[in-house]
């Protein structure tokens, strides 16, 4: 191909460029060059010849941001997929159950797991608080004989009371699962009775046929 051919295909040269940023203290910086801790800010960049502005660069995320990106777009995905579970699981329900008994069946098993959690955080809970009442009460009793708490049972108490707060995080969780799973059972019978046509029960007991 002839030189004159080869630099008519050649991009135009876009020439240099102009950056403007807010440095540490808030000051507002231009340069022709771009310093390695002005990378991650927020900048603007000019045309050096026309002086029009030719992008805008939004700051880097921080590490937490980056996060929260991340979880909003798994939660974003979560739902889509939720969505088409509903569809499918209403589907299903007109072809597979007859009945809401045969319907309510299908949260035994998960109710069952919710309420075992329930009651084993409990229990746990119990315990804990009940070690950890006759280990206070010991070590007051050492203090008040005017005995130093050694380290190791200071230790041992903070361990205690450690456990103690997990394992009411963990009975929270577990109750609030169960609401959760109660409201999702009574949504769900209700969009069942709604896709047979099946009338809503009411307290109203039918007079009796004589």
């Amino acid at each position: 191909m002839p030189p004159l051919a080869l630099a008519q295909n050649k991009p135009a040269d876009t020439g240099k460029k102009l950056y403007c940023w807010d440095n540490a203290r808030g000051e507002r910086v231009c340069s022709d060059t771009l310093p390695p801790e002005a990378v991650n800010s927020a900048r603007q960049e000019f045309s050096a010849r026309s002086g029009l502005r030719s992008a805008e660069v939004q700051r880097a995320l921080t590490a937490e941001e980056r996060a929260d990106a991340e979880l909003a777009a798994a939660q974003a995905q979560v739902d889509e997929a939720a969505t088409e579970t509903r569809r499918r699981t209403e589907q299903a329900m007109l072809s597979t159950y007859g009945s809401e008994d045969a319907l309510r069946r299908v949260f035994n098993e998960r109710a069952a797991i919710v309420d075992n959690n329930i009651k084993t955080a409990v229990y746990n809970v119990a315990s804990l608080r009940e070690a950890l009442a006759t280990q206070l009460s010991t070590a007051g009793d050492r203090e008040l004989a005017g005995q130093k708490v050694s380290d190791k049972q200071a230790g041992d108490i903070r361990q205690r009371h450690a456990e103690l707060l997990a394992q009411l995080r963990l009975q929270a969780a577990f109750e609030q699962q169960r609401k959760a799973l109660d409201v999702e059972i009574a949504e769900t019978l209700t969009r069942y009775r709604e896709l047979k046509g099946i009338a809503m029960p009411t307290d109203t007991a039918a007079p009796p046929q004589g």
